[in-house]
């Protein structure tokens, strides 16, 4: 999906001009893969516009740099509140926010230590991440033959975007082959996740999804849908799952901020229940929508922009 061009992007401290948003080429960033970042949406809800779940985010954001020995040269508050001052110098009622750190110009080397920390925040519109009517009807993915990487190798916890290039053989694969997605193993052929999304199965009744150490980012998504199952009396089970329970689930979805809750409707071409979006996943989606475009928010996860 191309990115459409807004008016401001906070760039280490301030806001500059979306075309004046730039890096020097010998960024240790663009030789080495040193940056992490954050998908974000904020929804134009019926009382206003709301950034979802901005704290955990930002969490996730501040422990995936710790993880690299990098440090954010802002406070947790000081980049939340960038985050809505750039929303709203862009007058954006919905989009998508990405902030993101990177190591910058200082030296090239595998050695990041000097190089400067810089920080990012971008804000644009976005529809449905995985194509129209994916949320409608559902999208038919494959299982990858690239595996997500063993917990002694990339961590799996931090959101980095070395770790992308791994989704990016993952996606590329799936497109070349016809499907929208892929779904990949963990090192010991167990279900981790999407290329950019975790997933969830529906069998007999009860809500599955794999467990962090088959190692897939701890999705905001994810413990949304967790909890408000839970609080649905749905049974949830956080478990290895064999790759063969793609095949006889009755129900299997994606979940992440830029998917939502995505149906699939068919794994390497076999048909998931009846090929279409089931109830289970039509609850969920129900109510998720009902916090994030209705602001029924009992658990203060929406964060308003002009309040």
């Amino acid at each position: 999906m191309s990115v459409k061009k807004v008016d401001k992007i906070w760039m280490n401290g301030k806001l500059i001009d979306w075309d004046d948003a730039k890096i020097h080429v010998l960024s240790h960033v663009i030789h080495y893969g040193s940056s992490w970042f954050e998908g974000i949406r904020c929804y134009n809800t019926k009382r206003g516009s709301a950034v979802f779940r901005l704290d955990e985010h930002l969490a996730r954001l501040e422990n995936s740099t710790r993880i690299y020995r990098a440090e954010i040269p802002y406070t947790h508050q000081e980049l939340k509140t960038a985050t809505l001052e750039t929303i709203r110098a862009n007058k954006m009622n919905a989009c998508y926010i990405r902030p993101v750190v990177f190591r910058g110009y200082g030296e090239v080397g595998v050695n990041p230590v000097n190089c400067p920390i810089d920080t990012v925040i971008a804000v644009w519109e976005w529809g449905q991440y995985l194509g129209s009517g994916a949320l409608e009807n559902g999208i038919d993915v494959c299982v990858s033959s690239w595996r997500r990487p063993g917990p002694d190798t990339f961590p799996s916890m931090a959101k980095t975007g070395a770790n992308y290039m791994n989704s990016q053989l993952i996606k590329l694969e799936a497109i070349t082959n016809g499907f929208s997605e892929g779904i990949a193993l963990d090192s010991n052929g167990y279900i981790s996740e999407g290329s950019g999304e975790n997933i969830f199965l529906v069998y007999s009744g009860a809500l599955y999804t794999p467990p962090l150490y088959s190692s897939l980012l701890p999705g905001i998504t994810r413990s949304t849908i967790i909890q408000i199952a839970r609080e649905a009396g749905i049974e949830v089970k956080e478990e290895a799952l064999l790759r063969d329970m793609l095949y006889i689930a009755d129900e299997i979805f994606f979940a992440g901020t830029a998917a939502e809750i995505t149906p699939i409707r068919s794994v390497d071409r076999i048909k998931v229940g009846d090929g279409k979006p089931g109830p289970m996943t039509r609850e969920l989606q129900e109510r998720y929508f009902k916090i994030v475009k209705e602001a029924e928010d009992d658990h203060n996860w929406l964060t308003f922009v002009y309040d």
